[in-house]
């Protein structure tokens, strides 16, 4: 099997570092007899990147292949960007990165541990039958492992990383239902002195970046704790942030718990397929917990070592304060957006008028 050295494609990492990052690489024959030819039989799912596809290799071990799409809104900066990366990553709670391989025309593929139970959005924005199979300490649980896998990425790892697209569909789920951050494309790494960045181009999914992010394009840990706290809110309620409705209101997902929050009303973020297993006091927490991960202002945010203590101990928490993007809907007339703000926010929405450019990928 012969083997590539990624080192130094991204910034942050030293070029001269060798030996410890390089991948190895899987003849495409093999990668096509494990796929039955990329059959559709076999698709897992779609993303940015293009489909993926579980393979079985001749001595049984499950992967899965991600492989390009002509339509891919990824490309070949996203692709070494993920390599570089995950190769120097190894968490039990990060998905991990087998090797690489490339299609007869060249095109590099993605080849990765299998991950049996899809990912987290198939269940949690599932029927009640899908949410059910989440009890609450299975989702405390996971809630654990992408806080331990965050803060190893921010605090731990030989690199500082910034995921930048932390989601429901990019967490996937092993056979034992634990987490596993995956889809570094849009990640960023930092060396040691490096705290935060700009960019002009705001990559990510809408309903999951933070106010700075997404109207600045200023990005540091402080954007993954705010979409950690989304991803909280949203695996306590099965509900989406992005696509949340109200009867009562027209307030978004975190709008709502915020609301839920100063009414004393906890009880009703709850997800209804849960209520048997709940604990409700270390419920209520988790959800506390988020509302202070997404405040508006990014150093009010706890860091992840923060939030992980949080959880695993019964420190008493701060009161949180409100959080950003409050709502989706008529934001400069309800919630008193100043002009610019407002501007910058449905230039977002409407990329045919922004000079960003944002990258929504769908769940897989």
């Amino acid at each position: 099997m012969a083997r590539i050295y990624f080192s130094g494609l991204v910034p942050g990492m030293d070029e001269n570092d060798n030996g410890e990052e390089d991948l190895p690489s899987f003849d495409f024959r093999t990668i096509a007899n494990a796929t039955n030819n990329f059959s559709n039989n076999n698709k897992l799912g779609e993303g940015g990147f293009g489909p993926v596809f579980k393979g079985i290799l001749e001595d049984g071990k499950e992967i899965a292949v991600k492989k390009p799409s002509t339509r891919s809104t990824q490309g070949v900066e996203e692709f070494k960007n993920e390599v570089s990366c995950i190769a120097k990553l190894q968490h039990r709670n990060l998905v991990r990165l087998l090797g690489w391989s490339s299609t007869e025309e060249g095109e590099r593929m993605l080849v990765y541990e299998y991950m049996p139970n899809k990912s987290l959005n198939f269940f949690i924005f599932g029927d009640s039958k899908q949410r059910a199979l989440l009890d609450w300490p299975k989702r405390y649980n996971i809630i654990n492992g992408i806080a331990k896998g965050l803060l190893y990425l921010h605090e731990d790892s030989r690199l500082r990383v910034i995921h930048r697209d932390l989601k429901a569909s990019n967490i996937l789920l092993d056979y034992n239902m634990n987490p596993k951050i995956s889809d570094f494309g849009m990640a960023r790494s930092f060396g040691d002195t490096e705290t935060e960045a700009n960019t002009a181009r705001v990559v990510g999914t809408y309903g999951y970046m933070s106010p700075e992010y997404a109207i600045e394009g200023a990005f540091s840990v402080k954007s993954d704790v705010y979409s950690f706290g989304v991803l909280m809110i949203e695996i306590v309620s099965g509900k989406k942030s992005r696509f949340f409705n109200h009867p009562g209101h027209n307030l978004n997902l975190m709008g709502h718990a915020w609301m839920s929050y100063k009414e004393d009303k906890l009880s009703e973020l709850i997800d209804e397929s849960i209520w048997e297993s709940v604990d409700q006091s270390e419920v209520f927490r988790v959800i506390l917990i988020g509302l202070l991960c997404v405040q508006q202002y990014p150093e009010d945010r706890p860091n992840m070592s923060a939030v992980l203590m949080m959880l695993t101990s019964n420190i008493s928490l701060p009161h949180p304060k409100q959080p950003g993007f409050f709502t989706e809907r008529k934001l400069d007339e309800e919630y008193n957006l100043s002009g610019n703000e407002a501007d910058a926010f449905y230039n977002l929405l409407d990329s045919s008028s922004s000079n960003q450019t944002v990258t929504g990928v769908e769940p897989r």
